[in-house]
């Protein structure tokens, strides 16, 4: 029986999970009926509070990415990769010096 305007939570299948439809007046109360939509809001996963289609572009990644156009896989992905990739090896010839320059101060110590 439904009093002052509750009304059940019905379970949306939505992806890989369940999202519950329904007022918020399911939580308001203290009953039995309170602590079940609780439990059933605590029990869903985190990948069902968004539903939409994602337009499928596998596809268009494979056409790019095996293209024979003499351009190594690492930098087929656009100006983003090539950042990266700059980004990468500038930090790492950077603490390639720092480890080189620490050696030598270890193995050289001032002289007092």
């Amino acid at each position: 029986v439904l009093s002052r305007g509750h009304k059940p939570a019905e379970a949306v299948h939505c992806g890989s999970g369940f999202v519950l439809a329904g007022s918020r007046s399911e939580m308001s109360g203290l009953g039995a009926r309170g602590l079940r939509a609780f439990q059933q809001l605590s029990q869903r996963t985190f990948s069902t509070a968004a539903c939409r289609r994602v337009a499928n572009k596998v596809p268009e990644k494979q056409k790019i990415f095996q293209a024979d156009n003499g351009m190594p896989i690492h930098l087929k992905g656009g100006v983003m990769d090539a950042l990266l990739y700059r980004l990468t090896m500038g930090l790492t010839v950077a603490g390639t010096v720092y480890v080189v320059y620490e050696l030598f101060t270890i193995a050289l110590p001032k002289k007092k």
